[in-house]
């Protein structure tokens, strides 16, 4: 780090501190300057997204030339070892072992991939860097091999480790399972549960260790089932005074202490009253649904993964909220057959935290057209990204032709929530309204 805060050239720094510099480069900065740095670069977005809506005949020149006010960051409750959830790849080490646990450092277009381990990254707790480490350790005993690329066949692949401020820890181990018959993996999957219960992983405590075999970069649940091997279906986190279940691929913000104070800021944003409904667009476990139900009249929840929706209803229900229906599916497919009948004379606010890939556009169509929608707050990891297209179909004047006939948006605020202390990116609440 010494080395890092000195301005030495690449060659000079370890893989260690390469690594560092790669997944948090801000570090070094004093957290004051961190925000600020974020605050930047958020400004410029704006200034982007008012400069596109120019383009497109839009009067959205604001003060500073952006599209709307922008407020400060607002920081992160924690700032080290702040995540509850964290991936480690198997890949080769700078030391040459094809069964290094870590982080990549490199590129795959340069093919200079080496996996690091992740022993000093400040965002992640040490419970992450102690799974990770029985881990290794596991498959550097076992005499099937690490699968680095599938075509050359290998076996052990990703880590992923989620805890929550419960106390609880759950390990989900990425497996390839090549031409190995159902004994093989059963084996396996055997030798797995006794290293982490009764040999040195138990030092893990996992509450839940789960196995899935996998032929593909990503497999769902529906895709390839999550076995448990052992301990406890799910994990469980208190947020906001609410008990949220999780299973093990649900979306749940990264940073918890961090989702408080956004989920806070999102109620206010709303201005929900008694009578409102609330459209949780992408809703995932129900966090931000749930934690505004009591302030609304009802909540109506879409999310595409089935699993956080069996722990959206549960979740409900264990906190004895009966004001909220949740639904599985597309929101492409869902939202525009929901919202083309909706005639509710009730005041709709949608609220959508979609993934860094933004709403698909029938689901940007459904809510132009929706005229019941007039206030619209847009959760975004990288406004930068997809969620500029969102922005400007929200935004643009009717275009018959692309089927937008309804009355286009306008940015009015935007608040900055630094979910991810070190790094360079933040989440984004933009707030449209019409």
């Amino acid at each position: 780090k010494k080395k890092a805060r000195e301005g030495c050239s690449l060659t000079d720094l370890s893989w260690e501190e390469r690594l560092i510099n790669a997944v948090t480069p801000l570090w070094r900065l004093p957290y004051q300057e961190q925000l600020q740095v974020k605050y930047e670069s958020q400004r410029k977005i704006l200034q982007t997204l008012a400069t596109r809506l120019e383009e497109l005949g839009i009067d959205a020149q604001k003060p500073g030339g952006l599209c709307c006010p922008l407020q400060p960051v607002v920081p992160s409750p924690i700032i080290n070892g702040y995540r509850n959830k964290s991936t480690f790849s198997v890949n080769r080490g700078p030391d040459g072992s094809p069964k290094t646990v870590g982080l990549y450092v490199g590129s795959g277009k340069a093919r200079n991939i080496v996996c690091v381990k992740a022993d000093h990254m400040e965002n992640m707790p040490p419970k992450h860097k102690q799974v990770a480490q029985c881990y290794e350790e596991f498959i550097s005993r076992s005499p099937l091999d690490s699968c680095i690329l599938f075509h050359e066949g290998g076996h052990w692949r990703e880590l992923v480790v989620r805890t929550t401020s419960c106390g609880h820890t759950m390990a989900i181990i990425t497996f390839h399972p090549q031409e190995l018959g159902q004994e093989a993996l059963d084996t396996q999957k055997a030798l797995l549960k006794e290293f982490f219960t009764c040999g040195p992983g138990t030092v893990c405590d996992l509450t839940s260790l789960y196995f899935q075999e996998s032929t593909m970069t990503r497999c769902s649940h529906e895709q390839s089932p999550y076995q448990l091997l052992h301990g406890e279906p799910h994990i469980f986190e208190e947020l906001l005074g609410l008990k949220f279940r999780i299973s093990p691929d649900a979306f749940f913000q990264v940073n918890t202490a961090g989702a408080e104070v956004l989920f806070q800021a999102v109620g206010e944003l709303c201005q929900a009253t008694g009578d409102t409904v609330l459209l949780d667009i992408c809703c995932g476990i129900g966090t931000i649904g749930l934690s505004l139900a009591r302030q609304v009249s009802r909540v109506i929840g879409v999310e595409v993964v089935e699993k956080a929706i069996e722990d959206a209803k549960w979740n409900a229900a264990f906190n004895g909220i009966s004001n909220c229906e949740f639904h599985s599916g597309k929101a492409e497919a869902v939202l525009p057959q929901f919202l083309s009948s909706w005639e509710d004379a009730q005041p709709l606010v949608a609220v959508v935290n979609p993934a860094r890939a933004g709403l698909h556009y029938r689901v940007v169509r459904a809510i132009r057209n929706c005229t019941s929608i007039r206030r619209l707050l847009y959760i975004s990891c990288k406004p930068e990204g997809e969620a500029m297209r969102n922005f400007l179909e929200l935004c643009c004047p009717p275009d018959p032709r692309k089927k937008l006939t309804g009355e286009p948006f306008a940015p009015v605020m935007a608040i900055p929530f630094d979910m991810f202390p070190h790094t360079v990116h933040c989440e984004l609440v933009l707030l449209f309204t019409r």
